[in-house]
């Protein structure tokens, strides 16, 4: 009977437990939690009858785009002359490539335009007077050979009209011929003297001016080559980023991006003088009869992430309708849309920090009136 009574006991206690976990759970469940206010308001469209489009942070340069720097030769980088976020002048050395190839190249083809214009400029002043003096001395030379050979056969000549036995008629013929030779031997040095006296055929200058010519342009081709291996800043601006370090090596066709995997990054982004900046937008092509001519647009660009809103001022419109692509450029959209950019520009400086890249939303409107 006690045994009963306890089994009883625990059943009873148990399903008491059991309505309490109930209402407690109960009560729990229909508990409605307080929601907490947002972040930042959801953007909205602010003109009645707008347009929306997706924007790009740029810089303010004549072209709406940031400048992309790529190297025209490769190389492996050996130092970088600038940093993130410096202030450059057009024609600044932003970098410079390895060239120790390049130079010796350079300077073998200008020794060799050197050493062409000495040859040329030595056949402008022949006769070298030294060269005149050996000919001259030459001449004499032969002249006296020859004098002394016409007396030797004058002297046997008369010995043989005076005593026909006294000379055989072979020496007779013999010393006639050495005379002969000396004679001929006298013309070629005459002639060897004009030769001399002459100088360098003209037709033998003109060959050696186009050769020089033609080295002076190899050297100059390859002083330009060399200059390729300093990349220079091709106009004002700011560098916005530099993709490569020390000892990275580099192409023509970019480098390769560690984060984004891409092989044709640029090797360095400039961008415009701080101030102002642009924001390329993309309208789409079905909502282009609905654009505002230009003088009546009015825009604002809303920052993802905040509550701010800054008003635009309208630069252009790009008059081309191009595929739609992402605004990140890595690639093409499948769909075929096609799109109208539009820049506009605002004041950097009465803006929240801000960067180009930056994505944006933009809104665009009409001015009220005619």
């Amino acid at each position: 009977m006690a045994l009963h009574w306890s089994t009883t006991r625990t059943l009873f206690a148990l399903a008491g437990i059991g309505v309490v976990a109930g209402l407690a759970g109960a009560v729990v469940m229909n508990h409605k939690p307080v929601p907490q206010p947002p972040a930042f308001q959801p953007a909205t469209n602010p003109y009645a009858q707008g347009l929306y489009a997706n924007g790009i942070v740029e810089s303010d340069l004549p072209n709406g785009s940031n400048i992309n720097v790529y190297p025209e030769v490769a190389g492996t980088v050996a130092a970088i002359a600038v940093q993130p976020g410096q202030a450059v002048r057009r024609g600044d050395v932003l970098l410079r490539l390895e060239d120790s190839v390049a130079r010796a190249q350079a300077a073998q083809q200008r020794a060799q335009a050197d050493a062409a214009q000495a040859q040329f400029e030595q056949m402008q002043a022949a006769p070298r007077p030294e060269a005149l003096r050996v000919a001259e001395s030459q001449v004499a030379s032969a002249s006296a050979a020859a004098f002394a050979q016409r007396n030797a056969f004058d002297k046997q000549k008369r010995a043989a009209e005076i005593e026909p036995r006294a000379v055989s008629r072979d020496a007779l013929d013999a010393a006639h011929d050495a005379w002969q030779l000396a004679q001929a031997g006298l013309a070629t040095a005459q002639r060897q003297l004009d030769l001399v006296r002459a100088g360098t055929w003209s037709a033998d200058l003109r060959v050696q001016a186009a050769q020089r010519d033609a080295q002076r342009r190899a050297a100059d081709a390859a002083a330009a080559t060399l200059d390729k291996y300093t990349l220079r800043a091709p106009a004002d601006g700011v560098v916005l980023a530099i993709q490569a370090s020390a000892g990275s090596y580099v192409t023509p066709q970019g480098v390769y991006g560690t984060y984004t995997q891409a092989s044709n990054q640029p090797l360095l982004v400039l961008g415009g003088a701080p101030g102002h900046l642009d924001v390329r937008c993309y309208v789409d092509e079905i909502l282009i009869p609905r654009l505002p001519p230009g003088d009546r647009i009015r825009a604002e660009m809303s920052l993802r992430g905040s509550d701010a809103r800054i008003p635009l001022e309208f630069v252009r419109v790009e008059p081309y309708v191009s595929p739609k692509i992402a605004l990140t450029d890595q690639r093409q959209e499948r769909v075929d849309v096609r799109v109208l950019p539009v820049v506009f520009r605002f004041d950097a400086g009465k803006a929240p920090r801000i960067y180009p890249g930056q994505l944006v939303d933009v809104y665009i409107g009409a001015r009220s009136g005619s």
